[in-house]
């Protein structure tokens, strides 16, 4: 262990402390989401030889958790890459988790000196941001993509660094789509209460909570009940599939509370189809069902479409309050 006397290299270990648990339960919520991030550099989780893995992550501490909690047992070192707090999967589509960072991580915390081999793991869903081909050129240590999720880790030792088919393949299951919905509905929070005031200011202040529950349905559309649906739902189009909900939970929210005229009913269930479509759009970026520019192009398509009908919700609503119609 010579090389801990004239090395910055810090310790962690495989479990997580109540601290821990809390810190992950609120980031889920937006709770210090900004800031919830650990060092970069190199790690040693247990007690790791020359000859020990060393596995890359970003410093995103939910991935880096996710990490070290799969590694009970085993002896690694982990370096970490300063991704500014985000993910390995979306800091390598923004380039953080990127060729750059590694050489320069691998440069700063003298990897050369602290491991007598070659080879790093990195996680698949970081390949995009890597050029593996530069980093052993010019650090001579080759690149081996590991495990999708991080609990397949062990047996990926156990294969001798070697990934079976259903390790690289993303399921997206109903409770992983699940849980990034909590922070969806966070974000909506703020704009839900600004927009109801507005409508209310137009509509009179009494049907304040009438037009709070009308969006709350609308949010919970988009941001919950679309994620959950994903795979079920026609059209590869995360807007559509959030409009077609949104209109349908609208129409069922009508049977029970009746608009007082046809054009109060247009109004309503337009903004509401919209927010429910922008809401279910904004989730292409947590999935794994879309590409970069897949979502550029829908985008494109869906938000002067999306702006429309609610230029128009908005009308018919003005048109109501002040024609009496």
């Amino acid at each position: 262990m010579w090389y801990y006397a004239h090395m910055s290299i810090m310790k962690t270990s495989s479990k997580l402390s109540l601290i821990d648990y809390i810190g992950n339960f609120n980031v889920r919520w937006g709770i210090n989401r900004g800031s919830y991030r650990v060092n970069p550099g190199l790690y040693s989780l247990g007690t790791p030889s020359e000859e020990s893995p060393v596995l890359v992550t970003a410093n995103y501490k939910l991935s880096f958790d996710m990490l070290r909690k799969s590694l009970q047992g085993y002896s690694v070192w982990i370096l970490v890459l300063d991704t500014k707090g985000i993910n390995v999967w979306c800091a390598a589509g923004k380039g953080t988790f990127g060729t750059v960072e590694l050489l320069h991580q691998i440069q700063s915390t003298d990897l050369n000196n602290v491991v007598s081999h070659r080879k790093l793991v990195l996680p698949q869903l970081g390949a995009i941001g890597i050029a593996a081909h530069e980093v052993k050129k010019i650090s001579g240590f080759q690149v081996i993509y590991g495990p999708v999720k991080a609990s397949d880790i062990p047996e990926f030792f156990e294969n001798n660094f070697k990934v079976t088919k259903g390790m690289r393949e993303v399921q997206f299951t109903l409770w992983d789509r699940l849980v990034l919905t909590p922070i969806e509905l966070v974000h909506s929070i703020i704009p839900m209460f600004i927009i109801s005031l507005v409508l209310s200011a137009i509509y009179g202040f009494s049907n304040l909570m009438s037009i709070l529950f009308y969006l709350f349905i609308a949010v919970l559309a988009g941001a919950v009940i679309t994620p959950a649906l994903l795979p079920f739902i026609p059209s590869r189009s995360f807007s559509l599939k959030g409009a077609l909900v949104g209109a349908i939970l609208s129409l069922f929210t009508f049977l029970w509370i009746t608009p007082s005229n046809i054009l109060l009913f247009i109004s309503l269930i337009s903004m509401m189809t919209v927010i429910s479509s922008f809401l279910a759009m904004n989730f292409t970026g947590s999935s794994t069902y879309t590409s970069l520019s897949g979502v550029k192009k829908e985008m494109s398509r869906a938000v002067p479409m999306q702006f429309g009908f609610l230029v128009m919700g908005v009308i018919l609503f003005i048109i109501n309050r002040f024609m009496g119609v």
